[in-house]
């Protein structure tokens, strides 16, 4: 029997090339994926709009959706002019107030540097609490009960500075 040599199957080759498509080279999401995606969570939160349903309205999953919000999962164009007809936003929306930082670290860019892109900081404004936070101060109907709320959350704010300069003092 003569041993047969294989060549290696396409889809190996393809898979190889492609498997860090969109990635930072420590394998992590591109941080413009991730941008985009918060973007998608910080519409969906603000419309109180469950992931179940989001995924629904454009036939995936809860976890497919996860994922997306994540940046773990790139959103295709198709898919990116889907999601702003459901959550009623232009796709330039997603896009938006991203920082030159984040622009920059996408891995077409940084593939030819020798050190990792410093990791960034999330925007506070894409958090589930402060995104939680607002909505609630919003359902207060009392205008001066939300100006009190607003004003104790200032004070407080305040507060905080002022002990974390006198820390810096001792």
């Amino acid at each position: 029997m003569v041993p047969v040599s294989r060549a290696p199957k396409e889809k190996d080759s393809v898979t190889r090339r492609s498997g860090s498509r969109g990635r930072t080279p420590s394998g992590k999401p591109n941080p413009i994926d991730v941008h985009v995606g918060s973007r998608v969570r910080l519409r969906r939160t603000l419309l109180g709009m469950s992931q179940e349903k989001l995924g629904e309205a454009i036939g995936l999953t809860f976890q497919q959706v996860q994922k997306y919000e994540r940046g773990a999962n790139r959103i295709g164009a198709s898919r990116l002019f889907d999601l702003s007809r459901v959550l009623d936003v232009p796709v330039s929306f997603f896009f938006d107030d991203m920082s030159d930082e984040v622009s920059q670290q996408s891995p077409r860019l940084i593939s030819g540097l020798a050190e990792e892109p410093e990791p960034f900081e999330a925007d506070p404004m894409t958090k589930r609490e402060t995104l939680e936070l607002v909505r609630a101060y919003y359902r207060i109907t009392d205008p001066q009960v939300r100006r009190r709320v607003f004003d104790l959350a200032k004070a407080l704010a305040n507060a905080s500075d002022g002990m974390a300069d006198k820390d810096k003092e001792d």
